[in-house]
């Protein structure tokens, strides 16, 4: 496995060519969680390339200094990462190929020598000290931000804080020589990310109960729009997963289709997935259907449902 390091542009390319390995990119430092998605789906001889931002992950990818990207979604204590679906529409060029359910254990990091009784504020990415909200209210614990789980355990490494400490995985205590406070801090033990694989190859599964499909619509706002658009799915007895609606706003100018961008006051789009492959009949004919309802559909990608971790 090799590892390039982050740096403030973004990710770093590779210093050298002619490796075979597959190149993954990832938000966050060697630690995150992300990382260890990444190496639960692929095994261990991939190239880890590191990304400041979950942008410069999918823009590693678009641009050809990564074959994937491995990307949080949702998070089953803290809900939806709704930045990276709009990500997800604004990159037309990438495609879901697959995905992780990653289970999410926390702990809590200290430099060697420091208890529990001396921290008194603790650092970590928003997402990770949500999921641990009743452990660091319980300790009366200072929340600080930062951008990662894993980089909040190397600042403590780096700054030499003693009255700190970070959440992130026992994979981040080792790779930074931190001590082990206290494990499986989160809140509910069923803690679990959903994570995406990205390509700009798209996937076709086997059409079969293991297949997914991902994609985003929008619908005029007319009376019954919402309730025909599910009905294209249940009349062909296709599972929809998962529902979620972003207002357009949230895209900005530069990034709504071309499509939508007229009197976007109010205006919705909606993500869903489906529990059925685009080799399916029945999926392409209920798009088809859904077609004659939406006046915007993306398929955002096809691919096998996870086996979780």
């Amino acid at each position: 496995m090799e590892e390039w390091v982050v740096n403030a542009d973004g990710c770093s390319p590779p210093s050298w060519s002619g490796n075979p390995m597959l190149k993954v990119s990832y938000q966050g430092e060697p630690g995150a969680y992300s990382e260890s998605a990444a190496l639960d789906f692929f095994g261990r001889n991939v190239a880890l390339l590191p990304c400041a931002s979950f942008e410069s992950a999918f823009d590693a990818v678009e641009n050809g200094y990564a074959d994937r990207a491995v990307i949080p979604i949702e998070n089953s204590l803290a809900g939806t990462i709704h930045k990276n679906y709009d990500l997800l529409l604004q990159h037309e060029k990438l495609h879901i190929v697959g995905e992780i359910d990653l289970r999410i254990r926390h702990c809590l990091l200290g430099l060697e020598g420091v208890e529990l009784r001396d921290v008194k504020r603790v650092l970590s990415h928003p997402m990770a000290l949500a999921q641990c909200n009743k452990y660091l209210e319980e300790h009366n614990f200072i929340r600080e931000v930062t951008y990662d789980t894993a980089g909040s355990a190397k600042i403590l490494r780096e700054k030499n804080l003693r009255d700190a400490a970070a959440v992130a995985s026992e994979r981040a205590a080792e790779l930074y020589a931190l001590r082990i406070l206290a494990e499986d801090i989160e809140d509910e033990s069923e803690n679990y990310t959903r994570f995406l694989v990205l390509s700009k190859q798209a996937y076709l599964p086997p059409s079969d109960s293991q297949s997914k499909t991902s994609i985003a619509f929008s619908l005029k706002n007319t009376a019954g729009a919402l309730f025909k658009a599910l009905s294209v799915f249940a009349l062909r007895d296709i599972d929809l997963t998962k529902m979620e609606s972003r207002h357009l706003y949230t895209l900005g100018d530069d990034k709504v289709p071309e499509t939508l961008k007229s009197a976007r006051r109010w205006k919705y789009l909606f993500y869903l997935d489906f529990a059925a492959s685009l080799a399916d009949e029945s999926a392409k004919n209920a798009l088809r259907h859904l077609s004659e309802i939406a006046p915007f559909i993306r398929v955002l990608g096809s691919y096998r449902r996870s086996t979780t971790s």
